[in-house]
């Protein structure tokens, strides 16, 4: 394991760098909000990594207590990786960055690689309240937890049990939302983003 850097500064910022300044860091945080994960799965939503440097940062991860690994019972019996509480404190970190970060997007250039659940940390932004949702996009689907203290921010696919609102919108309104030229709500009052449901989540949504 290689030494751990650092800026060797006493400033809290630079600090928070030496653990997660690394290019990749924020990603693979990215992915494990959604939950444990194997390597494997990390590699194939990590377009661009090479299996070297997602070895070496899962590794620093581990050392700086943002990660855990542990072995599935059988019969899955493969190694998966996940967030530490405080590995999962860096949401609101990954919630900001992405926020100061959707002027930067502008259109999709050919060679952007893209996954559905990318977009749940962007549509969190827009809900409120508590509950599960599942959102349907030309990608395909994910599902989000809102209020939840514990446990992973999202998850890929549909959710596994009733949801408490389903969305739906193609990948130019979620585009949109994601680049902040449209908030979610005028999506729906745009008719752009079609919500199915009728618990309080569903109800704020089209009543707002």
């Amino acid at each position: 394991m290689s030494p751990r850097r650092s800026y060797d500064q006493y400033c809290s910022a630079a600090r928070a760098l030496d653990a997660v300044g690394d290019r990749w860091t924020l990603l693979i945080v990215r992915e494990l909000l959604g939950g444990p994960r194997r390597y494997t799965d990390l590699h194939a939503d990590l377009p661009g990594v090479s299996t070297d440097v997602l070895a070496s940062r899962l590794k620093d991860m581990e050392r700086d207590g943002l990660t855990t690994r542990r072995r599935l019972p059988p019969p899955g019996a493969a190694y998966v990786y996940e967030l530490t509480s405080r590995g999962r404190e860096l949401l609101p970190v990954l919630q900001a960055l992405g926020e100061w970060g959707a002027a930067e997007l502008g259109d999709r250039r050919p060679t952007d690689a893209v996954r559905a659940h990318w977009f749940a940390l962007p549509l969190l932004r827009g809900l409120e309240g508590e509950g599960l949702v599942e959102v349907r996009l030309d990608e395909g689907e994910f599902h989000v937890w809102l209020g939840g203290e514990d446990g992973p921010v999202y998850g890929d696919g549909p959710a596994r049990e009733e949801p408490d609102v389903r969305l739906s919108l193609d990948t130019g309104t979620c585009e949109a939302v994601s680049r902040g030229a449209l908030t979610l709500l005028d999506g729906v009052r745009a008719g752009r983003v079609t919500v199915a449901g009728e618990g309080t989540l569903a109800k704020g949504l089209r009543e707002g």
